[in-house]
């Protein structure tokens, strides 16, 4: 099998991305934020600071994350693959799916994006229900785990595509940045992609609703912003906030080579702004509880945090029919 993700040349030709064979529901590594498993559940400032001590521009945030996933997209896999599924749309760590919430509408025949795919899985999930879907992501290294993906689906399932599921088309594209003219699809969609690695939230919104038809909708989840006044621990120290919610200083990991990593906070006030500022409508706005049934923990996430505080939103939203400037009396 060739692992060679090829530039979308038509997004609705099955073929036109895919190699000849052919979470990311967080694209979150398990460490990014100071814990308590080594502090007997105390934070110490200099802990709690780390991390945070300078800003980081919109093109080293690009080259970093990209690089950080290249070089985590198999163990990410290895490690989370399990608990996402294939072709499955797990919205975050809580673990609900799109199969109970139903927050992307009809699929069937639509024409749809995930942005910051991953592994694709999410877009698989549309593809088996009737959508005609592309998937895009900055790391190339997670693109050809999608393919791999893709590939193993296709040789459980020889006899034909239906029993195998369609293939998804992919392409490596900055979600600032999307190589899709106006006006293209129905649905755009992204769990825990993108959104908190990117410097310039409001630009990528910008984006994504440039690609949206009118009336259209975009939903993505991200880390719960109110988490960010809290340390990224599971235990009983990740139940006292250290940081100010107001903070909006980026946490980054850096090495003598420069930067390795980076993500960016923005208040609920600042994404609600940014989704309307980009003429969209926010219809809704989902804090998904802890069930019950999910005893795992995932990095910060826990049941023990989640029966207490919201891990995951995800924001649903519609592109206005009519352009607010160009309404009567405007």
């Amino acid at each position: 099998m060739s692992d060679d993700i090829h530039p979308v040349t038509d997004p609705w030709d099955p073929g036109a991305t895919r190699p000849s064979a052919a979470w990311n529901a967080s694209e979150e590594p398990s460490g990014m934020r100071p814990d308590d498993e080594s502090t007997g559940g105390r934070l110490s400032d200099e802990d709690v600071r780390a991390g945070y001590d300078r800003p980081v521009g919109a093109t080293e945030t690009t080259t970093a994350n990209r690089r950080w996933w290249d070089a985590e997209a198999e163990a990410y896999y290895a490690e989370h693959g399990a608990f996402l599924g294939d072709a499955d749309l797990v919205w975050g760590p809580e673990g609900v799916r799109e199969e109970s919430l139903g927050v992307l509408g009809e699929l069937e025949g639509r024409l749809v994006l995930e942005f910051g795919a991953g592994a694709a899985q999410g877009a698989r999930y549309a593809a088996d229900r009737g959508a005609r879907v592309v998937a895009t992501d900055l790391s190339m290294g997670m693109l050809r785990r999608a393919a791999r993906i893709d590939a193993a689906r296709g040789d459980a399932a020889p006899c034909s595509e239906q029993e195998a599921g369609p293939m998804v088309p992919l392409a490596q594209a900055d979600a600032c940045a999307l190589p899709f003219p106006d006006d293209t699809f129905d649905i755009v969609f992204s769990a825990y992609g993108a959104v908190p690695f990117v410097a310039d939230g409001a630009l990528l919104v910008r984006e994504c609703a440039r690609v949206l038809r009118p009336g259209g909708r975009l939903v993505f989840s991200t880390t719960h912003p109110i988490r960010w006044a809290f340390p990224d621990a599971p235990g009983e120290a990740g139940l006292t906030a250290t940081m100010s919610y107001f903070d909006r200083t980026p946490y980054s990991e850096r090495s003598d080579a420069g930067l390795e990593y980076a993500e960016h906070h923005r208040t609920l006030g600042d994404r609600i702004r940014d989704i309307a500022a980009a003429g969209l409508r926010l219809v809704d706005l989902v804090e998904p509880e802890w069930p019950a049934e999910n005893t795992a923990t995932w990095g910060g996430w826990s049941p023990l945090r989640g029966r207490l505080l919201p891990g995951t939103a995800i924001f649903v939203c519609e592109k206005e029919t009519v352009p607010r400037d160009a309404r009567p009396g405007r």
